[in-house]
């Protein structure tokens, strides 16, 4: 089994308390050198644009309830490059980059190809990078960046043209990484079917959206304008290692991931509480369609993330860290689910205690054990609505001694 860390640096309030951003970022640092130094393999960073707080006043907030900032990684090139000067083993990864925003796909690839020229100019330099992408969780960060439907047809369709549109994205973004010279007669059209709606009468109402804008009847299959229009490009720098560069699709979009394994090695990005069947569908379908060029396919290439609440503070017995613990996940998951929809909902807070890591070291041991194959790859996140720099640090450690010994001897 593999052992990540997963870094939100989410600025909210936690007990009344809000950190400076200033603290924020030396508690990441502090907590990522640790990481390094107990052996944990890679730092997944949480990526987010703009400030949550003041898009609560916009006409379409997203989030209305949530306080503070979601997340003060605005680009994980600028930070990859500052965790690698401080630290000697650890790996980066973006958990996610959005490639709609912030440019589009094209500025997103060539962000990691100069990235890449400059990380691995040393020769000696096997660390990678390991980005995670998608179209990003919140729309109004997209769309400040101008990703936004553009007329009443893309409107009533939007949350599935989100999706093909992604896929353009995705075909641009590896293709250009690939090395490709590209332009966009040769990117995917947008098209939408029945199929693509989850009912009749969504899909009716982009026929008549459609119907409206051309004074006709809609076709059966409609047809989007591309969304990144461009004339023949290539990016530079052209000479990078790309064996730097670790590709993750952050969707279980089955069509998607084959779609991508086309063009290149693309693994997938577990990020949410997905079930154990799509899980092991996901493995069965990779296990032939993932490009030839990543080798065979690794249950360690979707990595998946898990919330830890552990308890192991000295002065407590081992039955008091257990309700400690659970205590504290119970604290921290309703003030999580109430920040993202403004009410408290007892099952989801039960669901998400359920997925996530709760109680004391032998307790998270034994659960390790039972739900989780013993070739996956954990993105354990210790710093979930927590800004106890120095507990979590103590968690990591209780973790690295005594849960992962006891999971890997039980392998053995």
């Amino acid at each position: 089994m593999h052992f990540d860390i997963f870094f939100s640096i989410c600025q909210t309030p936690v007990a009344g308390h809000t950190p400076s951003e200033t603290t924020m970022f030396q508690n990441f640092f502090d907590q990522v050198k640790a990481a390094d130094a107990l052996g944990y393999g890679c730092a997944w960073v949480a990526e987010s644009h703009l400030s949550t707080e003041v898009q609560k006043s916009n006409r379409r907030p997203v989030v209305p309830h949530f306080q503070g900032e979601v997340g003060l990684n605005v680009d994980i090139t600028q930070l990859a490059h500052k965790v690698f000067a401080c630290t000697e083993k650890i790996e980066v990864g973006a958990a996610v980059m959005n490639i709609a925003c912030n440019g589009g796909p094209i500025a997103a690839a060539e962000r990691l190809a100069a990235f890449c020229a400059l990380h691995g100019i040393e020769a000696s330099e096997s660390r990678r990078l390991r980005i995670g992408f998608s179209m990003g969780r919140f729309d109004f960060m997209n769309r400040a960046y101008g990703v936004d439907y553009r007329d009443a047809v893309e409107e009533a369709a939007w949350p599935a043209y989100k999706g093909q549109m992604f896929r353009e994205a995705c075909e641009i973004f590896l293709r250009l990484l690939r090395g490709d010279v590209l332009d966009s007669t040769q990117t995917p059209e947008t098209t939408l079917t029945r199929a693509n709606f989850r009912s009749d009468e969504d899909w009716e109402r982009v026929q008549h959206a459609w119907m409206i804008q051309n004074g006709k009847d809609a076709p059966s299959e409609i047809t989007f304008a591309k969304r990144w229009v461009f004339e023949s490009i290539k990016l530079i720098p052209q000479d990078w290692r790309r064996e730097l560069l670790d590709l993750i699709v952050g969707s279980h979009d089955p069509l998607l991931q084959e779609q991508l394994n086309a063009i290149a090695p693309v693994k997938v990005f577990n990020l949410s509480i997905t079930s154990e069947e799509v899980i092991q569908k996901t493995h069965d379908r990779l296990a032939t369609t993932y490009h030839k060029d990543g080798g065979a396919w690794q249950r360690e290439y979707m990595p998946r993330t898990v919330m830890v609440f552990l308890n192991e503070e000295p002065g407590l017995s081992p039955e008091e860290q257990s309700a400690a613990a659970s205590t504290e996940a119970e604290a921290a998951l309703s003030e999580y689910w109430n920040a993202l929809e403004g009410t408290l909902d007892p099952e989801k807070v039960a669901a998400a205690t359920e997925n996530a890591l709760v109680g004391n070291a032998e307790e998270i041991a034994q659960q390790v054990q039972e739900r989780f194959h013993s070739d996956d790859r954990l993105m354990l996140w210790f710093d979930f609505y927590n800004h106890d720099s120095e507990r979590v640090i103590r968690n990591m450690q209780a973790f690295q001694r005594v849960v992962i010994p006891a999971v890997q001897g039980a392998v053995q």
